[in-house]
């Protein structure tokens, strides 16, 4: 295409297709907002430094005139000082914006930038730069910026997908090789290894198509593998079903009876049962309520586990104070252990070990359970 005579540029259609963006009737535009629509602009065009460092330049030359064009009209040499780069690089930079429809050009008779002003001083016009599209797109580059981010969001969950997967799979190779040796892995192996060949590191690049799906078969076929292996080659399911019914409970209704005589006589009264649920609500647990010795020996052997003390630990105690009184100690201990942790003090370490210090104390005539139960019982009655 010839070039005119006057020093004009070549027409291009860009720089035409730009004309028909106008700013609304009576709308002044500041620097500010023409700045934050740039800025936009260079996000969603993806704009090189340079051409960045011009629009900027551009920006700055916005005098917020009134006026229905926003135009500007910056020299190349103050273009050149501004902005640090070569003449050709800011005309290379100037031409690109045209391209992208963000600046018009407007050129005068020869080629100079300037504006026109009136007897008053007032600009009325100006050859130079019109910046009118940059700002009337805005909401071009909104959308543009929110599609940007939408993809990137919808890239980041693949990726992270992908991760999922890998680990998965390689967790479950790992797992068949070390349970399972004599399993056939090659192939899964061999698929792994090209499936992360595969893989663009997280630069933003597109994922190929379908390889989020090739993870997801990789990591299936890894776990199918392991599961099998575990399987022994059986495929069975358990036949026998539980026909009971769900509120009956595993000791089928059989009370557990005390041993007939306890090895050593038990000094004092003996407790009664109803002080015993009184003033020790941890009883509740058990299965039957506590109405004679044979249910206080029954709940003090069930509840025992959760003292953590061992089985001995019981049997010494119904050897040296009997077994209604081991039991009384159990659910006594327990009854204080649970009251510690309830108000956050935690002075029990060892319920397990303290249980056994109780037991020591009844045995040395240093510690008596019903004043103790029937204190605990006038506590919860306060």
């Amino acid at each position: 295409m010839q070039l005119a005579s006057s020093g004009g540029r070549r027409l291009r259609h860009a720089a035409l297709a730009a004309r028909k963006f106008a700013l609304e009737t009576g709308r002044t535009v500041t620097r500010k907002e023409l700045s934050a629509s740039a800025g936009e602009a260079e996000k969603a065009l993806g704009l090189s430094a340079p051409q960045r460092l011009v629009l900027s330049q551009l920006v700055a030359c916005w005098g917020e005139l009134e006026m229905d064009r926003l135009l500007v009209w910056p020299s190349n040499q103050r273009l050149i000082s501004t902005t640090g780069l070569s003449e050709r690089a800011v005309r290379n930079a100037v031409r690109a914006l045209i391209e992208c429809q963000v600046v018009i050009p407007k050129d005068s008779a020869n080629g100079k930038r300037y504006a026109v002003r009136d007897a008053a001083g007032t600009v009325v016009d100006a050859f130079g730069f019109d910046l009118t599209p940059l700002y009337a797109r805005r909401g071009e580059w909104m959308a543009i910026l929110s599609d940007q981010r939408r993809r990137k969001e919808s890239l980041k969950r693949s990726f992270d997908e992908i991760t999922i997967c890998r680990r998965a799979a390689e967790e479950a190779l790992s797992a068949l090789a070390q349970y399972h040796p004599g399993v056939d892995r090659g192939g899964i192996e061999s698929g792994l290894s090209l499936l992360k060949a595969r893989t663009p590191r997280r630069s933003g690049t597109a994922l190929p198509e379908g390889l989020l799906d090739a993870w997801k078969d990789i990591r299936q076929r890894a776990e199918d593998a392991f599961y099998q292996a575990g399987c022994g080659g059986t495929q069975c399911r358990q036949l026998e079903a539980e026909k009971g019914s769900p509120s009956e409970t595993c000791d089928k209704g059989i009370r557990v009876e005390a041993p007939p005589a306890d090895p050593i006589p038990s000094p004092g009264q003996p407790l009664l049962p109803a002080l015993v649920a009184e003033a020790c609500p941890v009883v509740s647990a058990c299965a039957h309520p506590i109405r004679d010795a044979v249910d206080v020996v029954a709940a003090g052997r069930f509840l025992r586990a959760s003292l953590g003390a061992h089985p001995s630990a019981w049997d010494e105690a119904v050897a040296a104070i009997g077994a209604v009184r081991a039991a009384t100690a159990v659910i006594y201990v327990l009854q204080l252990y649970d009251d510690d942790v309830s108000s956050g003090r935690n002075r029990i370490r060892n319920p397990g070990g303290y249980f056994r210090s109780v037991v020591r104390m009844i045995e040395a005539g240093r510690l008596d359970l019903e004043p103790e139960l029937m204190s605990l019982r006038r506590r919860r009655m306060v």
